[in-house]
């Protein structure tokens, strides 16, 4: 399909170094793209550049902490520097720091705030500027997660962030509208180093050290499979296949492809000249608690017993 192809377009992806990121950086590189591989691990972005290289790709490395002004400048004058121009960010670094609230320090919360929305910030506005100066669109993609939409046991940090990524995604969409540079957020689910920590997964690391393939049941209802299955939404975002989806949170994983709904009210009530805190509970004893709104993510049962 010919509206998938990046030649001519110059991409950079935070966080490219292993995992995710790194997934996202070879498919665009797969689909014609140049890219600016960024990690702050010297071996690992190198790694990167070469897997894109050795497949007849173009990438350079910018080894960077993204989260402050100076970072995120480096890496959009990096891309024109090296390839002319800015196409395409995907805001993917990232970093966590899990402790339930009361044990949570100061230095925890700033790291992952720091990194996750400080940094999507100061990388999509470098990229927003440099978009708008060649005249010519782009397309913004943040990365999001399970965490920011439902909330997790343990990282209030990470999960506001990632809540604070999908608010940037809506916003930068109305705002870039006149500039015709989308703005979207990916929430990816897959095994990473990250994911190999959850208790419940822990039954699939003996698959994946041996090679063998993800059981139906966990691409299709965990929605978990590998890097490489979350890249394509990526390559599609950032092209002009997509020249019409902004502000969308849309997720993928294993098997799975999610449209996630916009906050909406659950449920509305009126009184005339207002509430006395008496209405107030009357109204949720008699209405409003019958439609109270679920916490958490949800996982179904692991089911190890069916072929992937």
């Amino acid at each position: 399909m010919s509206g998938l192809r990046l030649d001519g377009k110059v991409a950079v992806v935070t966080g490219s170094g292993r995992g995710l990121g790194r997934a996202y950086a070879v498919a665009l590189a797969g689909a014609g793209a140049a890219v600016v591989v960024n990690d702050v691990d010297v071996t690992a972005a190198s790694e990167t550049v070469e897997l894109i290289a050795s497949a007849g790709g173009r990438a350079a490395a910018e080894i960077a902490a993204v989260g402050d002004t100076a970072a995120a400048e480096a890496l959009a004058s990096r891309a024109v520097d090296e390839f002319g121009r800015l196409d395409v960010m995907v805001t993917n670094a990232g970093v966590l720091r899990d402790r339930v609230l009361w044990k949570m320090t100061d230095e925890d919360f700033d790291l992952v705030i720091a990194t996750h929305l400080r940094g999507t910030f100061t990388c999509a506005r470098a990229a927003a500027t440099r978009m708008r100066e060649q005249g010519d669109g782009g397309r913004i993609i943040v990365v999001g997660s399970p965490a920011g939409q439902f909330g997790n046991f343990g990282q209030t940090n990470y999960a506001a962030a990632k809540a604070g990524v999908i608010a940037f995604a809506q916003t930068w969409a109305m705002e870039l509208a006149r500039s015709e540079i989308t703005v979207n957020a990916i929430v990816p689910t897959a095994w990473t180093q990250m994911t190999a920590t959850i208790p419940i997964y822990a039954p699939l690391a003996e698959a994946v050290e041996a090679g063998r393939g993800f059981p139906r049941s966990v691409r299709r209802d965990h929605a978990i499979g590998l890097p490489e299955d979350c890249a394509p939404v990526v390559v599609f975002l950032a092209s002009e296949a997509a020249a019409g989806v902004t502000g969308q949170a849309i997720g993928i994983g294993g098997d799975k492809l999610t449209l996630y709904s916009h906050p909406a009210e659950a449920a509305v009530l009126y009184s005339d000249d207002g509430w006395s805190a008496e209405e107030v509970a009357a109204a949720w004893a008699e209405s409003l608690a019958a439609k109270m709104q679920p916490v958490g993510m949800k996982l179904a049962p692991l089911e190890l017993g069916t072929g992937g």
